[in-house]
């Protein structure tokens, strides 16, 4: 008997359709709908807006829109001066801002950059006075910068302690711990028997004499730029301190611990002492800022010496959100801006508290559009 043989047809011939339209790629459709929502968008427009108030301010003031621009340009690129004067200020305000960066990573929020850099500046000042006259660079500037670190990173440390042992929160001691410290400044530069120069007559100011040559930080530029060394120091700092909180196992433990100290306990991670010693460090920053402030130019101590350094680096490393490269670009950002608002005043007659107004605003307008940032499309709150 022989195998039944079956026989198979053909699939059946699909019916022609149309051709299907071609449809935008998901990639790309996605990308679409986030770009309004990008930080570098929402930052775009929050400047645009704070520049229109800032514009309404000086057409208030009674000066025209472009005298006021071009007193404002001049301040900050006009002359050496200015320029080096700018990237000072800049480079002060980084430091404080990577150091905060440092301790957010951790979990932490530093708003006592202030008190920590007034530690640095008056250890900063301390050590300078001691030194003999004839000191030279190589030695007088490191153990200037050294003082200031310790001091801020020792200063920190109380709140990093009470942080770790007892819980308590470093908003509230950081922030105390500012105004402590610029009572301290002031308590220095007018005790003689502390840091006060030698009263000569009721004209003498109260605050320190000026440091000898050796422990001053040296210009960068040419003469007529007071740019100093501390440009170089901010660079330096805010580059080691990116490659370390980015490709190092230290910064990925500074993350786990910022993400949940509690998972990281059970890993086995030092929390507290990463915790501790990222707060320590950002203060360490900040008092190597103080000392860069007492080092340049008039070189002394004395009262509000800090300008308010310490806040304004708190409000650059909030704007920055966790970037090394943010910190950089709104650090150069401000150190301008501060420079050209001093020219702003003094040339076309416009209150040098308008550059304020508007860095305020720019940071309220960021602040306001984190939430629209963050929402998702869709979602109700």
């Amino acid at each position: 008997m022989s195998a039944p043989t079956t026989t198979t047809s053909p699939p059946p011939e699909s019916p022609p359709s149309a051709k299907p339209h071609p449809t935008p790629q998901p990639a790309l459709r996605t990308r679409l709908h986030t770009l309004p929502r990008h930080p570098l968008t929402v930052a775009l427009v929050a400047a645009l807006c704070a520049a229109v108030v800032g514009m309404v301010l000086v057409v208030a003031a009674g000066a025209e829109l472009g005298s006021a621009w071009q007193a404002l340009e001049e301040g900050m690129f006009g002359s050496s001066y200015a320029v080096g004067s700018s990237l000072n200020s800049a480079a002060v305000l980084a430091l404080i801002a990577a150091g905060f960066t440092v301790a957010h990573r951790a979990g932490l929020v530093n708003v006592g950059g202030e008190g920590q850099l007034c530690a640095g500046g008056t250890a900063a000042a301390a050590v300078g006075l001691v030194l003999p006259a004839q000191v030279p660079t190589a030695v007088g500037v490191p153990l200037v910068v050294l003082a200031g670190f310790l001091a801020g990173a020792a200063w920190a440390s109380i709140a990093a302690w009470l942080k770790v042992k007892r819980g308590t929160s470093e908003v509230i001691t950081t922030l105390l711990l500012n105004f402590i410290g610029i009572g301290m400044v002031s308590l220095a530069v007018h005790e003689e028997a502390l840091l006060r120069q030698p009263v000569t007559s009721s004209e003498t100011l109260p605050q320190s004499a000026p440091l000898p040559t050796g422990a001053q930080l040296p210009l960068i530029g040419d003469v007529e730029s007071p740019a100093t060394a501390v440009v170089v120091i901010a660079a330096v700092a805010v580059l080691a301190t990116g490659i370390v909180l980015r490709h190092t196992a230290l910064g990925l433990r500074l993350r786990a611990v910022g993400h949940s100290p509690a998972a990281s306990a059970r890993l086995g991670l030092p929390v507290g002492r990463l915790e501790g010693g990222g707060l320590a460090f950002a203060g360490g920053l900040a008092g190597i800022a103080g000392a860069a402030l007492v080092a340049t130019a008039p070189y002394v101590l004395a009262e509000h010496f800090s300008s308010g350094y310490g806040f304004a680096g708190l409000v650059v490393g909030l704007l920055a959100r966790g970037s090394l490269t943010a910190v950089a670009a709104v650090s150069l950002l401000f150190g301008f801006l501060t420079s050209g608002g001093i020219n702003l005043q003094l040339a076309a007659q416009v209150p040098a508290s308008t550059v304020q107004i508007v860095q305020s605003l720019l940071v309220l307008f960021i602040a306001a559009a984190m939430l629209f940032t963050t929402r998702r499309p869709g979602s109700r709150s």
